[in-house]
């Protein structure tokens, strides 16, 4: 495992008190002297060069920023990279398993998920995310709503409407919300028992 240790760039040096910490990100560590007030966005694109996470609204409102941190999903734009020294981050850089696709990748580009592509490392990291919380039983809004009657464990089978429930923070001006629903739907079914 490789490691890195990055100082402060010009900009943040005497602005605001330097912070050290130390990501594993994406399996490697790096060792980051930070502005105490610098998100995890700005630290993966600005200082570490990871480009996939890309800043949309920059509020937390439209997802395109999230990634994983300790296997929970976040919206990266919100979060202070000091609050989560120590932490695991898997950015979009590091879902494929080398060369191989994730099968949630692989059913983006196989149900034509995306049009301009902008909001799609927000949206696979998202619904990779999901479907683990889904797997380890976490529930939604959806699963209470009375009308289900495939209930599993306690959450209902990932149709239509629990998908786009479980995936409301993540928005695609395109409108590719059918292509996106239908991808997840046919990663869902292959892990159905």
């Amino acid at each position: 495992m490789s490691t890195s240790s990055i100082a402060p760039s010009g900009a943040e040096s005497g602005c605001a008190p330097d912070h050290v910490v130390q990501l594993r990100i994406n399996g490697q560590r790096h060792t980051v002297t930070i502005d105490v007030r610098a998100t995890l966005l700005d630290v993966l694109r600005e200082r570490l060069r990871l480009t996939g996470t890309k800043k949309g609204c920059d509020h937390g409102l439209c997802g395109a920023c999230t990634v994983s941190v300790d296997d929970e999903r976040v919206v990266s734009c919100l979060t202070l990279a000091a609050s989560i020294d120590g932490s695991d981050v898997l950015t979009i850089e590091g879902i494929a398993a080398g060369a191989e696709l994730h099968p949630v990748q692989q059913a983006f580009l196989d149900c034509d998920g995306l049009q301009c592509g902008y909001c799609t490392p927000g949206q696979i990291s998202s619904a990779r995310a999901m479907l683990e919380e889904y797997q380890r039983g976490d529930l939604s809004t959806a699963t209470f709503d009375g009308t289900r009657a495939d209930v599993i464990g306690g959450c209902t089978r990932l149709s239509g409407p629990e998908i786009r429930e479980r995936m409301a923070g993540n928005i695609c001006r395109c409108g590719a919300y059918a292509n996106i629903v239908e991808a997840i739907e046919s990663v869902a079914e292959q892990r159905s028992p």
